[in-house]
């Protein structure tokens, strides 16, 4: 990956819906090298995938919730059944596997709080856990989906 392919991942970044010629342009390139290269990044996996970013709050789901988790069975079948079920949670955005005093954390939004106790009964029912703990958003104060795309060190 070279400067022009960070300069174009940036671009995408920002606005997935520019033409390509217009991403061309703003990286110093005609169409079809941008199409090439747009074409093999995705090849190779580094764009993964193009979508719209929707406000939550905008379609009622005003609510964040970051659920930390500890479990008492570290073991490959436990894990894979827990991922399993969190997958299938449409609430959860986002789910790692942790290093420290939590094994791991999910980012949930919810309508309310109506429906973040449905949520956290749902998540208890279906798995053994050792300790949830919510932690409720306040504020959103930087939300950004874009990468620090830096040149190679």
């Amino acid at each position: 990956m070279d400067a022009i392919d960070r300069k174009i991942l940036t671009v995408v970044q920002q606005d997935s819906s520019l033409s390509v010629a217009e991403i061309g342009q703003r990286v110093g390139l005609s169409s079809t090298p941008c199409w090439k290269r747009l074409q093999k990044l995705e090849a190779e996996g580094v764009i993964l995938r193009r979508v719209a970013i929707v406000d939550p709050e905008k379609v009622g789901l005003g609510i964040t919730v970051f659920v930390s988790v500890e479990t008492g069975d570290h073991s490959e079948d436990w894990l894979k059944h827990f991922a399993e079920v969190v997958d299938a949670m449409p609430e959860v955005m986002e789910f790692y596997r942790m290093a420290g005093d939590v094994d791991y954390v999910l980012r949930v939004v919810v309508h309310d709080m109506q429906s973040y106790d449905t949520f956290y009964k749902k998540l208890i029912a279906t798995v053994p856990l050792k300790n949830v703990t919510s932690r409720f958003a306040m504020e959103r104060i930087k939300s950004t989906t874009a990468l620090p795309i830096l040149e190679n060190r």
